[in-house]
């Protein structure tokens, strides 16, 4: 649907199934706190302003007035009705439909669906802070909400309504002002329902005080004050918040509550954040910085169109959001403003990456940020658990190409460990727990917990007592070969090369014992070598199994098959890497199949028996066969022989 000049039909849209659903949460709003309400639409205004006047810098040409760029609340008692009006950047007809008809946010189908399974309200209240819903929120209050819009520079505008049911009607009309309102028509005040009188100047002003009053701009409010002597009531204009950057206020003069708010106006987030850091840099390039920890990860943390979290103002004036040059990616989530005395207000992405001042600001940033989550680790561990929870996949990328920080990012890890079943433990607390004589950090890569502690590849470790780090995060793959030490030892996987985990005075006493299995199974390695030729590039005797009868290891230096799998699944071709079958020369299968082949058993059975072999030891460590139905048939037929 494209809007040619202004059009005066009335149209009967529906909302996207995704929205239709949110607006039903919100027109029956689990939220106990309705007056949020506001504090949403006088964000979203704000953000209009911050836009227009940036419009303006950039295009000299663009027809718009910013010079009393305000946001105003306009009640009318008698029809309670409430406006919320600025005279921002606007929206076209198509922006309309596409900003409010839908919700492009990836995940939000997954989210709505825990949203209506989820009975406990304190759970709903908080995954609905999970969205930018903004808008939306206007429902929880209002029967009927009316939008009317003109984009600056443009000459027609539209209006749009709708009950918040499913459905809305957009329509162009031609005399609206620059700009937006969005009037609510108030739903009957019920205290019980924490539905308050809307239209009562002291409930406004005292939710703009608690919730914006940070805002930039003024928020204007027409108030009637009794007439001197008994006279005609007079009415003036008052502006009802303080407009004090955060930012630019001394850390000790700004309460907790405030910091707060200010998370919610630019993170969108209804929770509260987890930590700020608040600092300001002097000296040859002055800016201020007030960043956010949020307490949970955003749904598209993952997501390749994912929202960044930090906006670049210039002296107090906004000029981006997401500036990913303030902020590496693996730190994406983090939210806030940084303001830079120095820079141009015309100035473009391309060049802020080139920046020189900018890329200073950006290093001083991720220091901080990382010496925060230090910190966090040191003195408050619940704060830092749930902040690893959310978002430790997310920082471990930085161990891939961060070098700079790569120390502070290995101090502040968090892994799974086999030293205890519950607690992650950190490098420096495996490092000091190794046993004597142990040179290497062992850990093991996998899909989950269970599935490595039950891989084959384990089973010498336990035996002898050694911890493993257990890495389930498909990013684990790549930083452990990327970072290769720790404090001087290497990480080794433990589903790799040949290990070794005796004593000398072990080895001494074995290797009679090795030198009769080595001579003893010489023919039967080479012989499956040679049958296994196109799976596996070698068939060997292992030392790391104690109960099951093979695994399947990879050279020392080979790409992992997970790691193999995550190239191709980007697009790169790899060259397919086989493996090596290792044996248990003590197990009954293994020593079974050496003697029946030493009697003269039938080649084809024996051949199924080491297919057999080869196919238990790669789903023992979670691998995917290359021929299931093979697989099952030959097993099938063997236990069928058993009964």
């Amino acid at each position: 649907m494209k809007g040619h000049g202004v059009s005066n039909r009335t149209e009967t849209l529906e909302f996207q199934a995704e929205a239709r659903q949110l607006l039903q949460l919100m027109v029956h709003s689990i939220y106990s706190n309705k007056d949020v309400f506001l504090r949403e639409l006088i964000s979203n205004a704000s953000d209009a302003l911050d836009k227009v006047r940036l419009a303006s810098l950039v295009d000299k040409d663009l027809d718009v007035d910013t010079t009393d760029l305000h946001i105003a609340i306009e009640v009318d008692r008698d029809a309670r009705t409430l406006t919320v009006r600025d005279n921002g950047i606007g929206m076209s007809r198509d922006e309309v439909v596409q900003v409010i008809g839908t919700i492009a946010k990836s995940g939000t189908a997954e989210l709505l669906r825990t949203l209506r399974e989820s009975s406990d309200a304190g759970t709903s209240q908080e995954l609905i802070g999970q969205f930018g819903v903004g808008f939306y929120a206007a429902f929880m209050v209002a029967d009927r909400v009316e939008l009317v819009t003109r984009r600056a520079g443009e000459s027609g505008g539209t209006r749009w309504e709708s009950t918040g049911e499913g459905t809305y009607t957009v329509e162009g009309v031609q005399d609206a002002p620059q700009g937006t309102s969005v009037t609510l028509h108030l739903k009957p005040v019920d205290t019980e329902d924490n539905l308050h009188d809307y239209t009562a100047e002291w409930t406004l002003r005292e939710i703009v005080k608690r919730y914006s009053d940070f805002i930039a701009w003024p928020i204007r409010m027409s108030v009637e004050r009794p007439g001197a002597d008994g006279g005609a009531p007079t009415v003036e204009v008052q502006t009802l918040n303080s407009m004090k950057a955060l930012w630019a206020r001394p850390r000790d003069e700004v309460d907790e509550a405030e910091y707060r708010e200010f998370y919610k106006h630019v993170s969108h987030d209804w929770a509260d954040p987890l930590e700020v850091v608040h600092m300001r840099g002097e000296g040859t390039f002055e800016y201020e910085a007030l960043l956010f920890l949020p307490s949970h990860a955003p749904l598209d943390l993952f997501s390749p169109q994912g929202r960044r979290g930090v906006q670049l103002y210039v002296k107090r004036v906004f000029i981006m959001d997401d500036c990913e040059a303030l902020m590496p990616n693996y730190l994406r989530f983090v939210k806030g403003v940084v303001d830079a005395h120095d820079l141009s207000l015309n100035i473009s992405r391309e060049i802020l990456q080139q920046d020189r001042q900018i890329q200073v600001v950006r290093r001083r940033l991720v220091k901080k940020v990382l010496a925060t989550v230090r910190d966090l680790k040191a003195k408050q561990p619940e704060k830092y658990r749930t902040f690893w929870t959310e978002f430790g996949p997310a920082v471990k990328e930085g161990l891939i190409d961060d070098t700079e920080n790569r120390d502070i990012l290995l101090e502040i890890l968090s892994v799974a460990s086999t030293h205890d079943p519950a607690e992650p433990t950190d490098l420096a607390g495996y490092v000091g727990r190794m046993k004597d004589g142990q040179s290497d950090i062992y850990y093991a890569t996998g899909e989950s917990r269970a599935t490595i502690e039950n891989s084959p590849h384990m089973e010498a470790f336990r035996a002898k007592g050694y911890e493993v780090l257990l890495l389930t995060d498909p990013v684990d793959e790549v930083w452990v070969e990327r970072v290769g030490q720790y404090d001087g030892r290497t990480l080794r996987s433990i589903a790799k090369g040949q290990v070794d985990l005796d004593t000398e005075e072990e080895k001494a006493e074995a290797e009679a014992e090795r030198e009769r299995q080595r001579t003893e199974y010489a023919d039967l390695l080479t012989w499956m070598g040679g049958v296994l030729a196109d799976a596996v590039k070698e068939v060997r005797l292992s030392s790391r199994l104690t109960t099951s009868p093979a695994c399947v290891v990879g050279d020392a230096h080979d790409i992992t098959p997970t790691l193999e799998k995550m190239y191709r699944a980007m697009g790169h071709e790899v060259p397919a890497v086989k493996r090596i079958l290792e044996l248990n020369p003590g197990h009954p299968l293994v020593t079974g199949l050496r003697k029946a082949r030493e009697q003269g058993g039938t080649e084809e059975s024996l051949k199924e028996t080491a297919e057999l072999l080869y196919g238990m030891a790669l789903l023992a460590e979670g691998g995917e066969l290359a021929d299931p139905a093979r697989f099952t048939r030959i097993l099938a037929d063997r236990l069928a022989r058993t009964l």
